[in-house]
């Protein structure tokens, strides 16, 4: 039986999209790109004006992520009509803003940004014809319409695409579900039937629900592979992408495997890195900080990581022998391993598995996890914490990601970050020295966008710490009350003074382990998690 004819050049492919279509593209900014085929789409356009008007779905990120352009490529006044996408990163904060940064900052095209897992249940709900996603991950955030509504400027305000309803007695957000026209998908390997395996991919992302998405609608699928082989010799369960779904295949036999990253098997899970080959942190203040957020770990715990100070916490553990004893897990899908860093964050090296970000996000929209370690950019006197918002940076906005669907019913969050922003810092002989304060504080009275709400947080019963170079901190219904204070810190002048709203000092305030600000490693012991029983309590 001769297979159908899917193999088409990007040109060809870019040219089946039509005017005022909406297209689902599946990327983690360069991690999992179909970098070729956006760029062939940006072609078309500046040569022939199509396609125009054109919406695009971003569930986990789209950018300029340092050689990856991405979004970039349809970066262009006419031809997006909408972008709505998890996130929005760039590349250094010295670099140019993206051009998607500056179509949206100038209020160009209306932007929204919808946390991630929201964003794939928009797709599934989508590919089952049903209405849309009622959900209460987001409530009393930036998601929220009683705030900005995912508006990230002007345009987006006009026309929103979340609601609060209230249904059965309580309050919910309801988000209709939207209907791509277009999938555009990346795995490594195609068959003459359009099957896909995702062998030297990083993470499998969302390719598969956007599939569906577009498929079950009457729209078409395109899938950007690294290779294409022969009818039969994919292996059934290797195929993640069944050719059912997908209507034509490009080929870049030069895809990045992630930003700045060719090929690295240990990144696909093709065999595994010895450990002593990962990078320990380099002994400064933000290591400081690494290692007491590891102090609030128990073994056997399952733990989320964002970017950021938290991203060397493994890296922690590793150099204190106490590698394995928590199961690290990421949004973009890996569980398990080692954690990469920098433009590879979002990738696992030695990982368990890897799963589907769509069922990752669902994992941590039900709080299956034990705990979350994330940074924070601003903390406010209600306890809600801003990661996605500040414009005073040379960019506006990066975007959530799906900060907002872990830390949404998250048992536990270690946020963490620099106590205020430009502050001179040493370390010396297990103290720190504030050789000359910073200009900006970063307790707030109110943050200025909420990515996490400290009032929603006291509701649910969330256990919330925040832990900083000069001090740790913990939210309670009567504040945020100081625990402990740096060895060499002064408690008024360096710490209360330097916050807008007033601390509440703990009377057992204790003073952080010395140890935490040496050079030689800390003796890190941590507790056994406790058993969970069928009901959900637990058993000492």
């Amino acid at each position: 039986m001769t297979p159908m004819k899917k193999h088409l050049t990007p040109a060809e492919a870019a040219a089946l999209i039509p005017d005022g279509a909406v297209v689902t593209v599946s990327s983690s900014s360069g991690l999992g790109c179909p970098d070729l085929m956006l760029k062939a789409i940006g072609e078309r356009f500046d040569a022939t004006g199509h396609p125009s008007h054109i919406t695009t779905l971003h569930p986990i990120a789209a950018g300029d992520m340092s050689g990856i352009k991405g979004v970039d490529y349809i970066a262009r006044k006419g031809l997006l009509k909408r972008i709505i996408g998890g996130s929005y990163p760039s590349g250094p904060s010295s670099a140019e803003p993206p051009l998607i940064w500056q179509m949206i900052t100038d209020n160009q095209i209306p932007a929204y940004n919808i946390p991630s897992g929201i964003l794939f249940d928009i797709h599934r709900e989508a590919a089952a014809k049903r209405p849309g996603v009622l959900t209460k991950v987001g409530i009393d955030t930036f998601v929220d319409p009683q705030r900005q509504g995912c508006a990230m400027n002007a345009l987006a305000s006009d026309d929103p695409v979340v609601k609060r309803v209230s249904f059965e007695g309580d309050d919910w957000l309801f988000f209709p579900s939207i209907v791509p026209q277009v999938a555009i998908i990346r795995a490594t390997t195609a068959d003459e039937r359009g099957n896909l395996t995702y062998e030297h991919e990083g993470a499998y992302l969302g390719g598969l629900d956007q599939a569906l998405a577009a498929r079950n609608n009457g729209g078409i699928v395109i899938a950007q592979v690294k290779r294409i082989t022969t009818e039969g010799s994919l292996k059934p369960h290797d195929v993640r992408v069944p050719g059912m779904l997908v209507d034509y295949v490009i080929v870049d036999p030069d895809q990045k495997q992630t930003t700045q990253t060719g090929y690295d098997p240990a990144i696909s899970g093709e065999i595994f890195r010895p450990l002593d080959s990962f990078r320990v942190p380099e002994f400064n203040v933000q290591k400081v900080i690494a290692r007491r957020v590891a102090q609030e770990l128990e073994i056997g715990s399952c733990v989320n990581l964002g970017f950021g100070i938290s991203a060397n916490v493994p890296r922690i553990l590793l150099e204190e022998g106490l590698h394995g004893a928590v199961t690290w897990v990421i949004e973009q899908g890996a569980v398990g391993g080692v954690p990469l860093l920098d433009f590879a964050f979002g990738c696992a090296s030695n990982a368990d598995a890897y799963m589907p970000s769509p069922y990752q996000f669902t994992y941590f929209q039900g709080a299956g996890f034990d705990a979350s370690l994330l940074s924070f950019l601003e903390i406010g006197k209600d306890g809600s914490v801003n990661v996605s918002k500040l414009s005073f940076r040379p960019h506006v906005t990066a975007g959530a990601g799906g900060f907002v669907d872990i830390t949404a019913r998250a048992k536990k969050i270690v946020f963490s970050g620099m106590f205020n922003a430009g502050a001179k810092l040493s370390i010396a002989d297990g103290t720190l020295l504030i050789e000359k304060e910073g200009k900006l504080k970063k307790l707030v009275n109110e943050v200025e966008h909420v990515t996490f709400s400290g009032r929603r947080a006291i509701e649910q019963g969330q256990d919330i710490t925040y832990v900083t170079e000069r001090c740790v901190m913990k939210l309670t219904p009567e504040g945020i009350v100081l625990t402990e204070i740096a060895p060499g810190v002064d408690l008024q002048t360096q710490i209360l003074e330097q916050s807008e709203f007033r601390l509440i000092v703990a009377p057992d305030l204790k003073v952080m382990d010395a140890a935490l600000f040496r050079e030689a490693e800390i003796g890190l012991s941590l507790p056994a998690k406790r058993a969970r029983t069928l009901e959900g309590t637990f058993n000492g």
